[in-house]
């Protein structure tokens, strides 16, 4: 069971971490809408996940393969979306998770995967506490898709901090 404080911490603590790390330019916004959790906002979806002793968090970003997101993510196109896109997710997910550790000082965090945007449905499967979905406009258009699946191994409820504009670190390497 998850607690109402803990989902509203979930929630403010990826909206932090997706208007500073999935944008590429800290001028750029990102608007944030809820959205419908069985309906893929693109062909991809990157999967990163936060786990501890308490919780299971998959954050998975979907990605569309477009002209806007190429030109966003890519620029001059040298690089796959997909494959640029992963290293501006690590840093979403590891922002999260930087916040995180401060309630829960066992969390280990994944590397980013990707697959095809016609597994969400199976997100059932793992029988979650809680699953949001969301609509993110970066940059007035750039669309992007974002789905929070929180699986609890016990009652969980904390409150995170508020964090209004903070800007922690540029993501550079932690070493533990």
């Amino acid at each position: 069971m998850i607690g109402t404080h803990a989902q509203d911490s979930f929630e403010r603590i990826f909206f932090g971490a997706a208007r500073t790390r999935l944008v590429t330019d800290p001028q750029h916004a990102c608007e944030i809408t809820s959205a419908s959790n069985d309906v893929a906002q693109g062909e991809h979806v990157v999967v990163l996940t936060i786990s501890s002793m308490q919780f299971r968090l998959l954050l998975l970003l979907h990605v569309k393969d477009d002209e806007a997101t190429r030109d966003y993510y890519t620029g001059d196109g040298s690089r796959a979306v997909l494959d640029t896109f992963m290293e501006f997710a690590n840093l979403c997910c590891g922002s999260m998770n930087q916040q995180l550790v401060e309630h829960f000082p066992d969390l280990g965090m994944s590397t980013p995967y990707s697959l095809g945007s016609q597994c969400l449905p199976y997100l059932r499967e793992l029988k979650p506490d809680s699953v949001k979905s969301y609509a993110l406009t970066l940059d007035g258009r750039v669309r992007l898709g974002a789905t929070l699946c929180i699986c609890t191994h016990a009652p969980l409820d904390f409150i995170a901090a508020e964090r209004v504009g903070e800007h922690e670190s540029a993501g550079e390497l932690e070493l533990f």
